[in-house]
């Protein structure tokens, strides 16, 4: 075997293992977007009514949204959580002190929520469906999880290569990375092209802003990882 391909070999192979690190965090974290807003001190009936329509199982789109901008939300693929007071007093303080506590709750989207229609104007159900929200949606839920199986699965003709003590099977392996990376950089366009329209349809409220967050960054970094290491499979 040539040092030269067993040398690409390795390299290929920890950049995979790398890769597939970085994407199933970013799967399983919730902070693929952030939003920051003024933190919410009294516990208000309305500040109330917010939190208990956010963890709803009836919640729609523009309800647990809303909440997210008021509440320096932050979303993941399975995972909407918002920030609120730890002690919920049926009062406002009269001001806020550094020991004011929050904490973080989240609530999971089930698999009809990640497979519902998404409406034209959000929350409105009277509106008609918005196709390419709905699509954009479930293609940035179901990619990520293609990629990971088709890296797992590269991994599995790879250790058969090793066994056999062949450079051929790294072929198959070098396609399975070339499209595993395809899947999560359209996972990740789908997600950048959802939020943008998503803030067409619900504008920030004012001292409101947004930014993608490190899961978002993981995926990001794992797409030219899967790319490498498919060059690199391939060439060996």
């Amino acid at each position: 075997m040539d040092n030269r391909f067993a040398t690409a070999f390795v390299i290929a192979c920890v950049l995979s293992l790398i890769s597939t690190i970085y994407m199933a965090a970013s799967i399983g974290t919730d902070f693929w977007y952030e939003y920051r807003s003024p933190v919410q001190e009294n516990s208000s009936d309305l500040n109330k009514s917010i939190w208990d329509e956010f963890i709803s199982d009836e919640a729609d789109e523009k309800t647990y949204n809303d909440a997210l901008f008021r509440y320096n939300g932050t979303v993941g693929l399975w995972r909407r959580c918002i920030t609120i007071p730890k002690n919920m007093h049926w009062y406002s303080p009269p001001e806020r002190t550094e020991s004011f506590d929050v904490v973080t709750k989240c609530v999971s989207f089930t698999l009809t929520e990640q497979f519902m229609e998404k409406f034209v104007d959000p929350g409105n159900h009277n509106s008609g469906i918005d196709l390419l929200r709905t699509y954009l949606w479930r293609c940035q839920f179901l990619l990520p999880f293609v990629s990971l199986g088709l890296m797992c699965f590269g991994a599995l003709i790879g250790l058969c290569a090793c066994i056999c003590r062949s450079l051929y099977p790294t072929i198959a392996t070098g396609i399975l990375h070339l499209l595993a990376g395809l899947c999560t950089l359209g996972s990740v366009s789908c997600y950048v092209a959802g939020i943008e329209l998503l803030h067409q349809k619900l504008e920030l409220p004012d001292n409101v802003s947004g930014e993608f967050g490190w899961s978002f960054c993981l995926a990001c970094v794992s797409a030219p990882l899967q790319f490498m290491a498919s060059a690199l499979f391939i060439w060996a």
